[in-house]
């Protein structure tokens, strides 16, 4: 039996350099790890596999349409093993929330299936490809990192160790998804130079991270390109930002396509008088985290 927490993510940095033949856009974005989890309980049983999912707003009426189910399919699959294994989900993470709670329980089962097999680290590179065939931030999640530059759709990865204290961060789910399909068919690339002023910026802010500067004063290289379709058709998301910049956020950002937004603070204690005045907001829900 295995047990194994799911982790969410924020995007500290997030821009699309070009669209891609294949549909999807290339990305220089900067993951961090965050405290907030989902949970999964893996144990063998067969045969077969079978997924059970406790929790979270949105289920699914057929388990085999649910990443976690393909990850563990893709799995025994590669290894050439006899499915039999029971995998119970545990969801907190909100669904269409920017957190890429999806994908981290999806990087989970395929880890704990490793260890639940004793697949030996050899295998860690086969792990890795399939992780990148079913989602663009699943193989971050099998780093088991905190932070990480990401390049192509966000598969390709380079790990970034930081340096001294890091702020603590406020996640606000506004209460209603925002759908990745949606925003980038709504996205437009900036123009070149843009582009490269803001790739300037993202070496910058992962500067600061490797040195132990960066510090919420100096978090104005933060950026997420998504934004721009995002916040004027979901004011939800624009005003839940918005508040956490009124409350006294040093910094705040939208996590991925959204819905959530994010506020880094410095110390936990403005942190969590933000978090538990937002608390209070009809329809949001509030983690109050740091990163890991």
């Amino acid at each position: 039996m295995v047990r194994i927490k799911a982790r969410a993510k924020v995007n500290l940095f997030l821009e699309a350099t070009r669209r891609r033949p294949d549909g999807y856009h290339d990305l220089a974005t900067l993951f961090a790890r965050v405290g907030v989890h989902d949970e999964l309980l893996l144990k063998k049983a067969g045969p077969g596999i079978r997924l059970l999912v406790s929790g979270g707003e949105i289920g699914l009426a057929n388990q085999a349409d649910n990443i976690v189910y393909k990850a563990a399919e893709r799995f025994f699959a590669a290894f050439k093993l006899e499915p039999g294994v029971e995998i119970s989900l545990e969801k907190n993470l909100p669904v269409g929330a920017g957190l890429g709670g999806g994908s981290s329980d999806a990087a989970a089962a395929l880890l704990g299936l490793a260890r639940l097999y004793r697949i030996p680290r050899s295998g860690l590179p086969k792990l890795f490809r399939i992780a990148s065939a079913i989602g663009s931030d699943v193989a971050f999640f099998l780093l088991d990192e905190p932070f990480a530059e990401g390049r192509g759709r966000g598969e390709k990865l380079k790990v970034l160790k930081a340096a001294g204290a890091l702020p603590h961060i406020v996640l606000v789910y506004p209460g209603a998804p925002v759908y990745t399909k949606e925003v980038y068919g709504a996205l437009k690339l900036g123009s070149p130079a843009q582009i490269k002023s803001r790739l300037g910026d993202f070496r910058e802010l992962c500067g600061l991270i490797r040195k132990g500067k960066f510090v919420p004063g100096r978090a104005g290289t933060l950026f997420n390109r998504l934004e721009e379709p995002v916040l004027p058709r979901h004011p939800a998301v624009r005003v839940a930002r918005e508040r956490l910049l009124a409350l006294g956020a040093d910094a705040a950002l939208m996590s991925g396509s959204g819905a959530t937004v994010f506020g880094l603070c410095r110390g936990r204690a403005k942190a969590a008088a933000i978090a538990g005045k937002l608390e209070r907001i009809k329809g949001y829900r509030v983690f109050l985290s740091k990163f890991c």
